[in-house]
């Protein structure tokens, strides 16, 4: 009978976790693991089938982890402000981890970022639809918008190119957010794309 592994697979996950926050996702091997573990490499084995099989369970962790960042700025208000902070700060606060999810492909092949943008959008949807007296499409256009700046200025964390101060970056989100929303509410097609772009761009040069 094989030995009893004396670590759970939660508990190797939160260690496999734990190599990641430190090193990010290509630094977690069954070498990596198990000196984190302080074990020989064949209860990683016994748990995981392969390292592929901790790393997807990592990417999982590290969406659970996101999504409380995301649950608690929409406590906020205004909540997608709020939800905009928090991405700021998870990028601030778990860097690996914001990479494995944005900045590195899935195992699928297919584009992180997209696949987190759509999960983000779920999550955030039905508040932003409350907030701001949006149907669903005009509320995924006005996500889609805002959140390529946050992602832009996370990004930037992330590399340590980010010079803005949590107050300027507060400060470009609400400029941000005005625009888009004033121009959602004033302007015919615009979350559509049929308005009429010189027309309207002769009305703001002409005030």
């Amino acid at each position: 009978m094989a030995p009893r592994n004396k670590y759970t697979r939660n508990e190797m996950v939160e260690a496999a976790v734990r190599v990641v926050r430190k090193k990010g996702i290509d630094a977690l091997t069954a070498k990596a693991l198990a000196s984190e573990l302080g074990v020989s490499t064949q209860p990683v084995f016994t748990c995981f089938h392969t390292i592929d099989e901790a790393r997807r369970e990592v990417r999982a962790a590290a969406e659970q982890i996101y999504d409380s960042y995301i649950a608690e700025g929409l406590q906020m208000q205004p909540p997608f402000f709020g939800v905009g902070m928090q991405y700021i700060r998870f990028s601030r606060e778990e860097p690996e981890l914001y990479r494995l999810m944005f900045l590195t492909a899935g195992d699928d092949g297919k584009n992180s970022f997209m696949n987190a943008l759509g999960h983000s959008q779920d999550l955030v949807r039905e508040s932003l639809m409350e907030t701001y007296h949006m149907d669903a499409p005009t509320a995924d256009r006005y996500f889609r918008d805002l959140w390529l700046v946050v992602h832009g200025l996370a990004t930037l964390i992330v590399s340590g190119e980010c010079s803005y101060s949590e107050q300027e970056i507060g400060g470009i989100l609400t400029g941000f957010s005005l625009s888009v929303c004033k121009a959602i509410k004033e302007i015919p097609g615009f979350v559509e794309g049929t308005f009429d772009r010189d027309k309207e761009f002769h009305k703001l040069l002409d005030q």
